[in-house]
């Protein structure tokens, strides 16, 4: 058992939230119990996850997307005001981070990609949406487009749609952002990468790869923040004792 703000506080510091020039709020974004015994994580806070926080018998919800997005609607009704309802009557803690989450050096959602896929991190890139959020690196060796598909996909449990660029096939440099971050294909390319992956791919992606020379993975924006937000629970659990429980909402997209 641990007081919640203790353990918001930890994680603000850990992550250094205040840092990022964010599209929501990072942080509590809905107070419940004082104090923490059951964290319950997960990639986003949807009402099937909060259903299962009830269930649970959870003290706070841990999430990479949470609410209080930029220009969305303000007004609590529809599905908002039953999310919020389901937290509030529950006395249920909502705690989000998004950017601050991508960009952690050993716990975000870039850092436990490349760990999970066996790439060698060089470093970030400077990128449209801020320091830390776009990684370059190695693959353990040298492979075709089809060959490193195979095994995101694998390792993913989601086929990658695959956009090939001209050119050689074989690839070793490689740059990542997980999640809606398909636009920073420009900043990888120019930096020398011969393949990005992310999330996301939009109807200008394909000419951006096939102009550019540099092939494309869309692994999924669910499928690659699935991790960022399972290390954070972990961490929290070794440090403070509290029970944690990743629940994975399935996702296509």
């Amino acid at each position: 058992m641990i007081d919640r703000d203790e353990l918001v506080s930890a994680c603000e510091q850990l992550l250094e939230a205040r840092r990022f020039k964010d599209y929501t709020e990072n942080g509590l974004q809905v107070e419940g119990a004082r104090t923490v015994t059951r964290v319950l994580s997960g990639v986003t806070a949807c009402q099937a996850l909060l259903d299962e926080a009830v269930r649970w018998q959870a003290d706070l919800v841990l999430v990479h997307h949470g609410y209080f997005w930029k220009n969305e609607p303000v007004a609590v009704t529809g599905m908002k005001r039953r999310r919020l309802s389901t937290l509030l009557a529950n006395d249920i803690n909502l705690l989000a981070y998004h950017l601050p989450l991508d960009a952690h050096p050993e716990l975000g959602n870039n850092a436990t990609l490349a760990q999970r896929l066996g790439w060698t991190v060089e470093g970030t890139l400077d990128a449209p949406m801020g320091e830390g959020l776009l990684w370059h690196g190695r693959l353990e060796r040298p492979m075709g487009v089809a060959e490193l598909a195979a095994q995101v996909g694998a390792s993913l449990a989601r086929e990658p749609l695959v956009i090939e660029a001209p050119g050689t096939d074989a690839v070793s440099r490689i740059a990542w952002c997980t999640g809606g971050a398909q636009d920073m294909i420009i900043p990888a390319a120019e930096a020398g990468a011969e393949v990005f992956v992310s999330g996301e791919i939009s109807e200008r992606t394909t000419h951006l790869a096939r102009e550019m020379g540099i092939h494309y993975l869309a692994a999924g924006h669910h499928a690659t923040e699935r991790y960022g937000v399972q290390a954070l629970g972990e961490w929290l659990a070794q440090r403070f004792g509290v029970e944690h429980r990743f629940v994975d909402i399935d996702n296509p997209a």
